[in-house]
């Protein structure tokens, strides 16, 4: 396996292990039975995606995404201050839209700097890009 190709799949564990934890941390704080839907249903195409990126890495023989504790820590300290004084749906709407945004951007930057990267790594890519858009387009509904 090139190495375009781990770190765009690397990529798209760390985005969807972000997502994963982001929406588990802000879940408690969703009062709107849609919204917390919509989150719960997100949580899990997050996982089945992540689920690819881990398959097609181990095919390859190659290293899986590594976290540090730190940006653990920073993710759920984020989410609880950013939530601290306002726990509306609207709110916590624009908060995982944000993070879908920041998501697509940093998938842009790997694809854009690993285009060496096969079309099974860019598949996987691309299908975790085009959930995040239709995520963002769903979670208008709530703001």
């Amino acid at each position: 396996m090139r190495l375009d190709d781990v770190r765009v799949l690397q990529e798209v564990q760390k985005n969807t292990k972000m997502a994963m934890k982001a929406i588990d941390t802000i879940s408690e704080k969703i009062y709107d039975d849609g919204l917390s839907v919509q989150a719960a249903r997100e949580s899990m195409k997050y996982a089945d995606i992540y689920n690819k990126a881990t398959d097609r890495l181990l095919e390859g023989r190659a290293a899986s995404y590594r976290e540090s504790g730190f940006q653990d820590l920073m993710l759920k300290g984020g989410v609880h201050a950013n939530t601290m004084l306002n726990t509306s749906t609207s709110h916590i709407a624009e908060l995982l839209i944000q993070g879908s945004n920041k998501g697509l951007t940093s998938m842009w930057k790997a694809i854009n700097h690993h285009e060496n990267a096969g079309s099974v790594s860019m598949e996987v890519a691309k299908e975790l890009m085009d959930f995040e858009e239709k995520n963002i387009e769903r979670l208008k509904h709530y703001l």
